[in-house]
C-alpha cells in the first residue's frame, strides 16, 4: 500500500511590479497609439489629472490596508532594465483594461519652436470610396446591403478572390441572408464596374483586361491597346512566361507593334487598391508619426523625443486630501473600503507616471545608442554608411536586455534630414569582404540592386554573373547567397527580368 505524506519543496518564481508591467506595454506602442491609451486612462482613473502642475509627491503613512496595491520599489535614481524579469507572463498577470500606457511631455526647449512639423496625411479609404459608388447604381436597398458586405471581402490588393458559391454560403452563414448564385453574380458584376478600374477582379488577367477595356472605351482606334488586349485575353500565360516570339508569330505582328503593346500593358496597375494609401479595412490613410527626431546644432547630432499633443499628468490633489480625511475617520468597514478604493486609484496614478519617466529614459537611452552606432549614416544619409548592428550590440551599450531593445525598435520611427526611417532599418547582420573588413549585409543588397538596375534589360545578368561582378567589387559571395538577397529584394530571376 502506497504511503501518502506531506512534502516540502523550495521553488523560485518571478513577478513583475505594476510599473514594470506598464513599461512593457508602453515600450511596444508607437506615439499615435500611446496618445489614445492616455485618453482612456484619464477617463478611467479620476485620480490622474491632466496639466503642467507638478505637485509634491504623494505619500500616506497614516492609513494601511493589506489589500492595497503592492509597492513596486521604483527608484528614479537607480538605473535598471524595466524588463529584467523576462520569464514572467504579464499577459496572465493583468488585462489590457488594467494596464494603460502613457508618455510624459518633454520639457520645453526653445529650439522646439524651429522644429519642422511632420505632416499628417488625410483622406478617405478605398472602402468608403467603393461604398459611395453603390448609390450610383440601380441596386435596390437589400442589394446595396449585400454589396457593402461583398466589398468587405476585397483583399488589400483590390481583388475579390472568393467564388460566387463561397460568397453565397458566407452571406448565409454570417448575415443569415439567402440569395441565388445568379443574384450574387449580378451584384458582383456591378461592383466590378466601379473605379478604380480592375477592382474586385478575381485574378490578374481579369484585372488587366478590365483596365484595357476602359482605355479602349476612351480610344477605340488605338492599335497598340487592341493588340495589348488580344495578348492578355488569348496569350496571357505565354506573356507571363516571356514567350515573345511565340506570341508575335501567333498574332502576326512586328517587333515595333509588339513592343508598343507591351508598353501599354506595363502601364497598367496590377494592384488596383494601390491607388489608396490605406487598405479596404482602414477608415483613413495610414499615418506615420516619428517617435524621435535627429537634430543638428553646433555641428553635433542629438536625439529629441517627440511627444506631439500628449499632455502632462499629475496625481490629483483632491484625491490625496480625500484619503487624508478618510484616514482620520473611525476605522469601520465603509471607511476602510472607501479609503482602499481611493488609495488604489492614487497608487495606480503614481505607478502610471513613474512608468512614463522610466519609459522615456529607456527610449532616449536606446535611440542615443543607435545614433552613436550609426552616426555616419545620420550625417550623410548614405545607405553604405550603415554599419553592421544587432539588437545585442545596442543591449550591450545600454545595459538593457535584448527583449527591451526589441520592444523599443518595434513600430518606432525616427525623422532625419533624409526622411523617416523605422528603427529596425538600422539593424542588420554583418559579412566580411575580401580585405577582411566587416560590412553590413544592407550594403551588399544595395550593390546588388545597383548592378541589376544598370544591367542590359534585353540580356539580364544571371546569378552566376552577379557573383563574378560582386567579387570584382570586393565581396566574396556564394551563388546561393546572391539568390537569397535577390529574393529578399523582390527581384525575379534573369529570365523574368528580360524585357520583350
Amino acid at each position: 500500500m502506497q504511503k501518502v505524506g506531506l512534502q516540502q519543496s523550495l521553488s523560485q518564481t518571478t513577478k513583475l511590479s505594476p510599473t514594470q508591467i506598464q513599461v512593457i506595454r508602453m515600450l511596444e506602442l508607437p506615439s499615435i497609439e500611446l496618445n489614445q491609451r492616455i485618453n482612456e486612462e484619464l477617463q478611467e482613473n479620476p485620480a490622474l489629472e491632466e496639466g503642467r502642475e507638478e505637485p509634491e509627491e504623494w505619500t500616506n503613512n497614516d492609513f494601511a490596508e493589506e489589500d492595497y496595491m503592492p509597492d513596486d520599489g521604483y527608484d528614479d535614481g537607480r538605473q535598471r532594465d524595466p524588463l529584467q524579469n523576462e520569464d514572467f507572463n504579464y499577459e496572465q498577470y493583468v488585462s489590457d483594461d488594467e494596464t494603460p500606457s502613457y508618455m510624459m511631455r518633454q520639457e520645453y526647449n526653445p529650439a522646439d519652436d524651429d522644429r519642422r512639423e511632420v505632416p499628417i496625411i488625410g483622406g478617405s479609404s478605398l472602402l468608403e470610396e467603393l461604398k459611395s459608388q453603390i448609390y450610383l447604381t440601380n441596386m435596390t436597398k437589400p442589394q446595396r446591403h449585400i454589396a457593402k458586405w461583398v466589398l468587405g471581402n476585397i483583399d488589400d490588393d483590390g481583388y475579390l478572390r472568393r467564388t460566387t458559391e463561397q460568397l453565397v454560403d458566407d452571406l448565409m452563414f454570417q448575415e443569415q441572408i439567402s440569395i441565388s448564385d445568379e443574384e450574387m453574380e449580378e451584384i458582383v458584376k456591378q461592383i466590378k464596374q466601379f473605379d478604380p478600374p480592375g477592382i474586385a477582379s478575381s485574378n490578374l488577367q481579369e484585372c488587366l483586361l478590365r483596365q484595357l477595356d476602359c482605355k479602349l472605351e476612351e480610344d477605340p482606334d488605338s492599335e497598340s491597346l487592341g493588340l495589348a488586349h488580344a495578348i492578355i485575353e488569348y496569350y496571357f500565360e505565354a506573356f507571363s512566361k516571356h514567350h515573345a516570339d511565340k506570341i508575335k508569330q501567333r498574332l502576326d505582328c512586328s517587333d515595333e507593334d509588339f513592343q508598343a503593346a507591351v508598353q501599354e500593358i506595363v502601364r497598367l496597375n496590377q494592384k488596383p487598391a494601390n491607388a489608396f494609401t490605406g487598405n479596404v479595412y482602414e477608415t483613413q490613410r495610414e499615418t506615420i508619426i516619428p517617435d524621435f527626431t535627429i537634430e543638428e546644432r553646433d555641428d553635433e547630432l542629438f536625439v529629441v523625443l517627440n511627444t506631439g499633443d500628449i499632455p502632462e499628468l499629475h496625481v490629483s490633489r483632491d484625491y490625496r486630501e480625500m484619503l487624508d480625511e478618510y484616514s482620520k475617520m473611525p476605522k469601520n468597514k465603509d471607511s476602510r473600503e472607501a479609503a482602499s478604493f481611493i488609495k488604489q486609484k492614487l497608487n495606480a496614478a503614481q505607478y502610471f507616471i513613474d512608468a512614463i519617466k522610466q519609459r522615456n529614459e529607456t527610449l532616449m537611452k536606446t535611440m542615443t545608442a543607435i545614433l552613436k552606432a550609426q552616426y555616419d549614416f545620420f550625417l550623410d544619409g548614405e545607405e553604405t554608411s550603415l554599419k553592421p548592428m544587432r539588437l545585442q550590440d545596442i543591449a550591450d551599450r545600454t545595459g538593457y536586455d535584448v527583449s527591451t531593445i526589441s520592444r523599443v525598435s518595434n513600430s518606432k520611427h525616427v525623422q532625419t534630414r533624409f526622411g523617416i526611417y523605422p528603427l529596425k532599418y538600422f539593424f542588420s547582420d554583418s559579412m566580411t569582404n575580401i580585405e577582411g573588413d566587416e560590412i553590413s549585409t544592407r550594403e551588399i543588397k544595395k550593390i546588388l540592386q545597383e548592378l541589376i538596375d544598370e544591367e542590359d534589360k534585353q540580356n539580364p545578368l544571371t546569378d552566376e554573373q552577379l557573383v563574378n561582378l560582386m567579387n570584382e567589387h570586393g565581396y566574396a559571395i556564394a551563388r546561393r547567397t546572391i539568390a537569397k538577397y535577390r529574393d529578399l529584394l523582390g527581384i525575379p530571376v534573369a529570365r523574368m527580368r528580360k524585357q520583350l
